[in-house]
């Protein structure tokens, strides 16, 4: 079997699949990248198991078809070191081992039979179907992920809540203090269904997208979700379980509503969240006549600030507080000019949303406060 390819073609799609090979894999010949010549196109896989993510490059004077399994780490660090010229790969299909020849020089690999390298199970074959635009799966998969719970004994909270409604998406995060409510209604598929997202998919589809312009297909059952795009395919497995009402945790009725723009409100925020206690993160707001106010101290060290900033509120004066960074947070991943918060008292959860949403988007933030000292 042999092939010619481009140096730089080859080593970016073999970086952009790379990140899903494991350190602490079980199986040795999960460190590699399963090859798959077929005519001239050369299919590349790799796999912890968990996740499979496939992307495949044009060569070109190929010969022979198979399957051959070559370690992650042997191939790449060579490529690393190349300029962009043509390799041609030699691969003798009796031992296996692997010749790379290019301009002034070779190396040799060894390689090992494709035929073991371990295969996906198809997907349910009632599987439900549907087609995002990637900047909208960027989008909500970015935008929402930071909410999503580190706690190991919540798994279901680990990961994105999608949940698909015959006439919107929605992206939902949430640790049990902040939650995140992304709902696109461009995105019409006619079904209702559900699925749970883990990080660590999550994060190797956002750097495939940035790359991406595609509709994404899809597809996904209880167990398996399935994504193809004209460069990329990703199979991972979901979380497993039933994700908490999230609609039931979001108040209805806030009567007080405070207009601000966001980044005056999070460079504020920034700057006074220096000075709020280590073991809190205590900030408090006070809202009156068309003015916001930020303070925070940490009584240990004798230091405070404060800020006060321009708003729309005319209502009844009020205080609440909240943990600086989870606000930080929140407003960090909001795109709109200007926010509205809206607050019931300082007891209950406030509510951030953007004082204009854009086309076909309704995005909800949602924070739990903090008792006040005072």
């Amino acid at each position: 079997m042999k092939f010619n390819v481009s140096s730089l073609s080859l080593l970016n799609t073999l970086h952009s699949i790379s990140k899903v090979i494991s350190s602490k894999s079980t199986l040795p010949i999960l460190d590699s990248f399963l090859f798959n010549l077929e005519g001239e196109k050369l299919i590349i896989t790799a796999s912890d198991l968990e996740i499979r993510l496939v992307s495949s490059v044009h060569v070109i004077n190929a010969a022979g078809n198979g399957l051959i399994a070559i370690e992650a780490k042997r191939l790449l660090e060579p490529l690393k070191e190349l300029p962009d010229q043509p390799l041609n790969f030699e691969i003798n299909d009796d031992n296996l081992a692997i010749t790379v020849k290019y301009a002034n020089g070779k190396f040799n690999i060894p390689g090992q039979s494709g035929d073991t390298y371990p295969q996906q199970k198809p997907i349910s074959p009632d599987a439900k179907k549907i087609s995002v635009e990637s900047n909208v799966l960027l989008g909500g998969l970015s935008r929402a992920i930071f909410a999503a719970a580190e706690d190991e004994f919540r798994p279901v909270m680990a990961g994105i809540y999608i949940d698909v409604q015959p006439e919107n998406l929605t992206f939902v995060a949430s640790d049990g203090h902040k939650l995140v409510r992304l709902r696109n209604k461009s995105i019409v598929s006619g079904i209702t269904a559900s699925l749970i997202l883990p990080k660590k998919p999550i994060n190797l589809l956002k750097s495939l997208l940035l790359k991406n312009n595609d509709i994404v297909a899809i597809e996904f059952d209880a167990n398996n979700v399935y994504f193809k795009t004209a460069t990329f395919e990703m199979i991972c497995r979901l979380i497993e379980g039933v994700y908490p009402n999230y609609e039931a945790v979001i108040p209805t009725d806030n009567p007080n509503i405070v207009t601000i723009d966001r980044l005056a409100f999070l460079t504020a925020l920034k700057r006074v969240s220096i000075f709020t206690s280590e073991s809190s993160g205590l900030i408090k707001i006070e809202v009156a006549d068309n003015a916001l106010i930020i303070s925070a101290q940490d009584l240990d060290f004798s230091t405070s600030a404060d800020e006060t900033i321009n708003c729309q509120y005319t209502s009844t004066p009020l205080s609440i507080g909240f943990k600086s960074s989870f606000l930080i947070d929140i407003l960090s991943n909001m795109t709109t000019g200007s926010v509205d918060f809206q607050i019931a008292d300082s007891s209950r959860a406030g509510v951030i949303v953007p004082a204009v949403n854009e086309e076909n988007e309704d995005d909800l933030m949602l924070l739990m406060p903090m008792m006040l000292n005072d």
